[in-house]
């Protein structure tokens, strides 16, 4: 059920940005937000996927903030920056793609199955946990591209 829940906010990300113009799903309309953007939201979103289902719960490398030896560390908001050479077309097939390895890594563990990686002086989360926080992050992100998309629509 709650993988269900997931895919239908992930469908709710596609939806809400079907159709915008590139200059449309680079504006930033509200005051004080620069990084506010729908591809902006879209990076978030496909680096959040990444980091809990891979990073956290398999141990892998954060491809944001995991950078190789010697690379420089990203600076802060580091996930809310796409390539700008990338279109919103290829943000979305990239947040597909990433949401295609989050449902297989789901798919292979347990609900209770503890995560690899934790933060300093927590214990593990769960799948399960994991699965509800995406739920919860994905549906409030939605809601902003949503306010977004009415706002650059006017």
């Amino acid at each position: 059920m709650l993988s269900a829940f997931l895919d239908r906010h992930r469908a709710s990300v596609r939806r809400a940005c079907a159709g915008l113009s590139p200059a449309a799903s680079a504006a930033a309309p509200v005051p004080g937000s620069p990084m506010l953007t729908v591809r902006g939201l879209v990076s978030h979103l496909t680096w959040s996927e990444q980091h809990w289902f891979e990073a956290v719960l398999l141990g892998r490398p954060d491809r944001v903030f995991d950078p190789p030896e010697g690379a420089p560390a990203p600076g802060p908001g580091a996930d809310w920056r796409p390539d700008p050479g990338t279109g919103l077309v290829g943000l979305i097939g990239a947040y597909e793609a990433q949401c295609e390895r989050s449902r297989t890594i789901t798919a292979r563990l347990e609900p209770r199955s503890g995560a690899r990686r934790s933060r300093v002086g927590e214990p593990p989360v769960t799948l399960r946990w994991v699965l509800i926080h995406m739920v919860e992050e994905t549906a409030a992100h939605v809601g902003q591209l949503e306010m977004l998309r009415r706002m650059v629509d006017m």
